[in-house]
């Protein structure tokens, strides 16, 4: 498991829990295009006339405008990931929290992985 913090700038968790919560928010930087249908999501990367990436997730649980868990269905039942929405005490300001199942030899990428999607969240969102 690895776990990530990044701070964001807004002290509005609505505004963050519509960034993580569902198809649209998620597909503004998380993916190319997701489509939510029940408790599954469906996340490309890619256009459709090209070669396309496709993972399918479960949502596992949600907690309105704490955090969202997730697992992708191909994987393993504990190999989950999660965003979490949290405050700061000392700034009051929020972060989000990542937890993501990765093998050892994987964390380097995943890390990586997350750290230009939050990159993509903040350029989008300003958050």
């Amino acid at each position: 498991m690895i776990n990530l913090e990044y701070p964001l700038a807004t002290k509005s968790p609505s505004i963050v829990w519509g960034l993580i919560s569902n198809a649209a928010g998620l597909q503004k930087w998380l993916a190319d295009y997701v489509e939510e249908e029940g408790d599954k999501m469906v996340f490309s990367w890619g256009e459709e006339w090209t070669e396309q990436d496709k993972k399918s997730a479960t949502v596992v649980s949600r907690e309105r405008n704490k955090a969202i868990r997730l697992r992708w269905t191909s994987y393993q039942p504990h190999e989950y990931w999660e965003m979490r929405i949290e405050q700061s005490e000392l700034t009051g300001l929020l972060c989000l929290k990542v937890t993501d199942y990765a093998e050892a030899d994987d964390v380097d990428d995943i890390c990586d992985l997350w750290d230009d999607n939050m990159k993509r969240l903040h350029r989008i969102s300003g958050v």
